[in-house]
C-alpha cells in the first residue's frame, strides 16, 4: 500500500447538515469514511478555506443569489452561500471525523479572486496546490477518492488526478452530492469517461 493513498475531500461542518452549505446526507459518510482511513498507510485531507467576501460567495454580487452563475475571468462560476470561511466554526472538520493519522491538510479557496474545487489546482485549471508534486515525491500513484461532495469537489479532484497521471477511484459510498440541475449524472459521466473508477 506504499504508492497508495486516501484522499478525504472537505468533510466539514459548513457540508454537513446544519452547515451553511450543507450536502444531504453529508455527515452519514463519516463512519465509512473513518474506516477508510484507519485502512490506509497513507492519508491526505482536503480543507475549503475561503477569506471573508470571496469572490465566489453571492453576497459579494449584490444582486445575486445562491447556485446563481457569474463569469468570471477563469469561466463560469457558481456563487455559493458564504462557507467555510477561514476560521470559523463551519471551517472545522466534522467533529466525529477521525483526521489526525492525516500526513498533509491541503488547504484550497483561500485566494479571494478565485474558487477552488479540486484538491489539485484552483478553478483556473492552471494555478496548482502542491498535491501533485507532494504525491510523486513520495512515490504515491493511485488514489481513492472520499468526501464532499460527490460533483463538485470530489469530482474535479478526480478528473484532475487522472490528467495529472494518477490512478483514481472515487467511492461513491463514501461521498455524497448536491446534485445541482443533474450535476451527479452529468459528472460520473465525464469522471468515467476520463478514466476514474467508481466504485
Amino acid at each position: 500500500m506504499a504508492d497508495k493513498a486516501l484522499i478525504v475531500i472537505d468533510v466539514q461542518k459548513d457540508f454537513c447538515p446544519g452547515g451553511a452549505l450543507a450536502v444531504a446526507g453529508g455527515d452519514e459518510i463519516v463512519p465509512l469514511v473513518n474506516r477508510l482511513i484507519g485502512e490506509f498507510d497513507h492519508v491526505v485531507l482536503t480543507q475549503d478555506w475561503h477569506p471573508a467576501r470571496h469572490s465566489s460567495f453571492a453576497s459579494t454580487h449584490p444582486g445575486r443569489n445562491p447556485f446563481e452563475t457569474v463569469e468570471m475571468p477563469y469561466g463560469q462560476q457558481t456563487l455559493w452561500p458564504d462557507h467555510c470561511v477561514q476560521g470559523s466554526a463551519g471551517a472545522e472538520f466534522h467533529p466525529q471525523l477521525e483526521w489526525t493519522k492525516a500526513e498533509l491538510i491541503v488547504r484550497k479557496g483561500f485566494r479571494p479572486g478565485i474558487d477552488s474545487y479540486s484538491a489539485f489546482f484552483e478553478n483556473d485549471h492552471r494555478t496548482p496546490t502542491g498535491l501533485a508534486g507532494y504525491l510523486r515525491e513520495r512515490g504515491i500513484s493511485d488514489l481513492t477518492l472520499v468526501g464532499l461532495a460527490t460533483d463538485f469537489c470530489v469530482a474535479y479532484s478526480a478528473l484532475d488526478a487522472v490528467r495529472s497521471g494518477f490512478s483514481a477511484t472515487v467511492l461513491l459510498d463514501a461521498c455524497r452530492a448536491i446534485d445541482l440541475d443533474g450535476s451527479l449524472a452529468a459528472m460520473k459521466d465525464e469522471m468515467a469517461a476520463e478514466g476514474v473508477r467508481l466504485g
